[in-house]
């Protein structure tokens, strides 16, 4: 009877060190490699941290979420198409008079002016108007910019997913005060580990890859050439690894010459998708040796010649004109005959008279 009881007694030690080292693994996170998931009752939104400006601010609300601190209070001031408010730990009792709304959670913490804009998606600290150090837990999200709050409040992160909900939020009926008629109830904040764009540091042997494309008309293989374009290839890859093109439409048709894709407004509802935080226009990688001819796959771009983003075009026919003007970065190997069925689609113009979609790419194995 002694040993059992000395052998548990060992193996609580050992459960209570090793949640200790769990924990003290947690806590070594630098705050850049973290992010804040706010989640709703209207939906979930991510934000990142921005420790260079507002360090205590960081810290400060990392340490409140994972206490659990905001888990259950509500958004309770909003503007619609400007700002959200939340954070106020009174309105975690829903029978918290309306004139004590965001009130509570303040003066904690000096402030941390910067130069960070209050931008669209911009994440900063309610005071009170006039008074010093009256920094707290509650926070607000800019939906559009505010340039006035610029230098005035201490901006500390950034959202990176969910701008949509953000929106939705500030739509929320509201009073002649500004507070909304129903809280938005904030069910929980966790900090979790930031996502990683997939393929970002990925050398060029792991970019050489194959991309199925299974579209209204059938079904395409695309062979990634990062020896052409790595950068290109990396931000495809990007695209389709995450679902990105799953649902968007081809655009544009021009027969003889391209079909092109790839466009996020051609999503169902224009809705966004969680991988947007990852584009941006890419720098130019032409090369005059590579020929845009039939199956070669290019991508699109504005004036700017490094205005890439995501739209791509598949040559149906050859088009020298765009040799060493456009970046070809992959060619089809297979399903050329899907390209055979884009020619004979009814276009109005340049657009197809119905809807041709993307319904699913991925990376073969």
């Amino acid at each position: 009877m002694t040993a059992r009881v000395q052998a548990d007694n060992n193996r609580g030690v050992r459960t209570l060190f090793l949640s200790f080292l769990l924990a003290a693994g947690a806590a070594a996170q630098p705050a850049t490699d973290l992010e804040a998931v706010v989640s709703t009752d209207l939906g979930t939104f991510r934000f990142e941290f921005a420790p260079d400006v507002a360090p205590r601010h960081v810290e400060h609300f990392i340490k409140l979420a994972r206490e659990g601190y905001y888990d259950g209070g509500a958004f309770h001031r909003v503007v619609a198409w400007g700002i959200i408010q939340g954070g106020d730990p009174l309105l975690k009792d829903p029978k918290t008079p309306r004139n004590l709304w965001g009130s509570g959670g303040l003066n904690q913490l000096a402030p941390e002016f910067s130069a960070m804009k209050h931008e669209r998606g911009v994440v900063s600290t309610v005071s009170i108007p006039g008074k010093a150090d009256s920094d707290g837990a509650q926070f607000f999200v800019c939906v559009q910019p505010q340039p006035a709050l610029d230098g005035k409040f201490s901006a500390f992160g950034r959202v990176t997913e969910g701008m949509d909900v953000v929106e939705k939020i500030s739509q929320s009926p509201v009073d002649s005060s500004g507070l909304a008629e129903k809280p938005v109830r904030i069910l929980k904040v966790t900090i979790e580990k930031k996502k990683v764009q997939p393929f970002l540091n990925a050398p060029v042997d792991e970019l050489r890859k194959t991309v199925t494309m299974r579209t209204t008309l059938g079904t395409i293989k695309i062979k990634m050439e990062p020896d052409w374009a790595p950068e290109h290839v990396r931000n495809f890859l990007m695209l389709t690894a995450t679902g990105w093109y799953n649902g968007t439409a081809f655009h544009r048709i021009v027969k003889g010459f391209v079909v092109q894709g790839g466009m996020s407004n051609t999503r169902a509802g224009g809705a966004t998708h969680p991988a947007d935080r990852w584009v941006h226009p890419l720098k130019a990688e032409f090369r005059n040796d590579v020929k845009h001819v039939r199956g070669i796959v290019s991508m699109a771009r504005g004036d700017d010649p490094d205005s890439a983003t995501t739209s791509f075009f598949l040559m149906l026919g050859d088009a020298p004109h765009l040799d060493g003007k456009y970046t070809a970065f992959g060619r089809v190997t297979e399903g050329l005959e899907v390209l055979d069925a884009f020619e004979k689609e009814e276009v109005d113009g340049e657009t197809p008279k119905r809807r041709l979609e993307i319904i699913e790419a991925k990376i073969d194995q």
